[in-house]
């Protein structure tokens, strides 16, 4: 016996309304693919998310609370982060703790470096591999080796908080 279900999705000038057996509905939903009607309504929700998203970025801003570059320039200051390896560690720090960035590819780093007007590491791999050989840094198991997804060890929060206390 199968059972009813229904699927109801407004956005903006397009609406999907589909009501019955799991296979029907299934069925329906195909059809939708073909027509252009599904590509549609996905194209109408990532215009609603784009705009919330510039909505929330605005509203940050006009609450005053501090754009990324000028949050990252604080940190690095605060710390006294003016070797470049310090930074690097000190922007995987920002970027996992503060902004929740897992994965963060040289562009993501750069861009923080650029964000906040402060030279760019450059050869960034270097970096992250002389930090991992330093024990600073650790990759997750299961990411391939990938820079991309390094974490700060305890000794790499212990270095930054010895940098910030000095």
């Amino acid at each position: 016996m199968e059972t009813n279900a229904k699927i109801s999705i407004t956005a903006r000038d397009v609406e999907i309304d589909l009501d019955g057996a799991a296979s029907e509905i299934e069925e329906r939903l195909i059809h939708l693919r073909q027509d252009d009607t599904w590509g549609i309504m996905l194209d109408r929700l990532r215009e609603a998310r784009t705009a919330a998203m510039k909505a929330a970025v605005e509203a940050a801003e006009k609450s005053g609370l501090p754009e990324r570059g000028s949050a990252f320039r604080t940190l690095i200051e605060t710390c006294s982060l003016s070797r470049k390896p310090d930074q690097v560690l000190g922007a995987i720090h920002y970027l996992r703790e503060v902004e929740s960035v897992m994965d963060s590819p040289p562009r993501v780093i750069n861009q923080l470096f650029e964000d906040a007007n402060i030279e760019s590491p450059g050869n960034l791999s270097l970096y992250l591999n002389r930090l991992r050989e330093r024990k600073f840094l650790t990759i997750p198991d299961g990411k391939e080796d990938k820079n991309r997804f390094a974490l700060l060890t305890e000794l790499g929060r212990t270095h930054l908080d010895k940098r910030s206390n000095s």
